[in-house]
């Protein structure tokens, strides 16, 4: 009988145990959302061998800001605004520095009453200090007809 108990000691004591089973419980995780900022449309810049990074800004209905840099002589440079048919109103504007150094400018635009449906631009140009013609003209679409 001791022997057999013996048996019975040693076989049970030789058994391996398996380790219970583990179960893991992972809280679940709240969902965030991440909130982006609203992306400002790219800004087109417009430039030539003379003017550099022109931008517009729509202020108003009728009004713009328009700011760049350009490389002119004494740091003047003039600007006519047209409806692809008629001059609508011209002038001219100063830079921070003239050429050959590239100077800031920035200056404002009403746009006068105009006909339905017409696309308006500014040519923004240099003027020849020979006959004051213009040189390197740089047309900025203001209002697109289409």
């Amino acid at each position: 009988m001791m022997f057999l108990m013996g048996c019975i000691v040693s076989c049970t004591n030789n058994k391996s145990e398996t380790p219970p089973e583990i179960i893991t419980t992972i809280p679940a995780k709240e969902t965030t959302r991440m909130i982006t900022p609203p992306i400002e449309p790219i800004k087109k810049m417009y430039s030539n061998k003379r003017f550099r990074e022109v931008s517009v800004e729509k202020l108003g209905t009728d009004s713009f800001r328009i700011k760049g840099r350009a490389q002119v002589f004494e740091a003047s440079l003039s600007w006519v605004l047209e409806d692809g048919h008629n001059e609508l109103k011209q002038g001219y504007t100063t830079t921070d520095a003239g050429a050959p150094e590239w100077g800031k400018f920035k200056f404002d635009v009403q746009i006068p009453k105009k006909r339905p449906g017409s696309s308006i631009h500014i040519i923004l140009f240099e003027a020849s200090a020979k006959d004051g013609s213009r040189q390197h003209e740089l047309p900025v679409f203001l209002i697109n007809s289409n």
